[in-house]
């Protein structure tokens, strides 16, 4: 079961869990020219996740420090800049805006749509099944937090297809079993219920 308190702590909290996990499953792929092409990818859709950053002057070669510093300098691919090590860092990377987020399908995460844009873009084959199956996976799992204990796979996959506007392919799709997504108590928030960590205040 996963907790809050055991999670990995985020490099940049502002591109959001899904892309570490992309980041980290990089990190894992053996072939390099493999790899580069899924880091390009992660590239394009932190890009398009937040495009004010592109009014940045060398936007380009910030994302990729970004990309190294999420993986705390270990990938090693064909990167159009110098990579960069620990020590060429002093505190903080530059702030990165948070993007403005639609109330759309606002519960399975604002970097979904990015997702699906690139999914879209990219050309049949292995690599995009693994992604639009891992999109999915996702949805399903974003789901879970904030709705019920259990969801029919044709509602994720129908949203999916919504949201890529039928562009995808998503037959014979099979997601796991709720149960094994193991969402803790602590990660549940029912849609629309907001936390009032609003202190009372004492009437005298």
């Amino acid at each position: 079961m996963e907790y809050n308190t055991e999670r990995t702590t985020l490099k940049i909290p502002e591109y959001g869990r899904n892309v570490q996990r992309m980041v980290d499953y990089c990190l894992t792929i053996e072939d390099k020219e493999h790899r580069s092409k899924v880091a390009q990818s992660i590239i394009d859709v932190i890009g398009n996740l937040n495009p004010a950053i592109r009014d940045a002057p060398d936007y380009a070669h910030k994302l990729w420090d970004h990309l190294f510093i999420m993986s705390d300098f270990e990938l090693d691919v064909d990167s159009p800049y110098p990579i960069p090590t620990a020590e060429s860092f002093v505190g903080l990377p530059d702030e990165v805006p948070y993007p403005v987020k639609s109330r759309k399908f606002r519960h399975y995460g604002s970097i979904v749509k990015t997702m699906v844009e690139r999914a879209v873009s990219m050309e049949d084959g292995e690599e995009k099944e693994a992604l639009v199956y891992g999109i999915a996976y996702a949805m399903k799992r974003n789901y879970l937090k904030f709705n019920k204990d259990t969801v029919d796979d044709k509602t994720i996959l129908a949203d999916l297809q919504e949201i890529a506007e039928g562009k995808l392919k998503v037959d014979g799709i099979e997601l796991p079993h709720p149960k094994s997504f193991n969402i803790s108590a602590a990660e549940r928030n029912p849609l629309g219920k907001k936390k009032n960590n609003k202190k009372k205040k004492r009437r005298f």
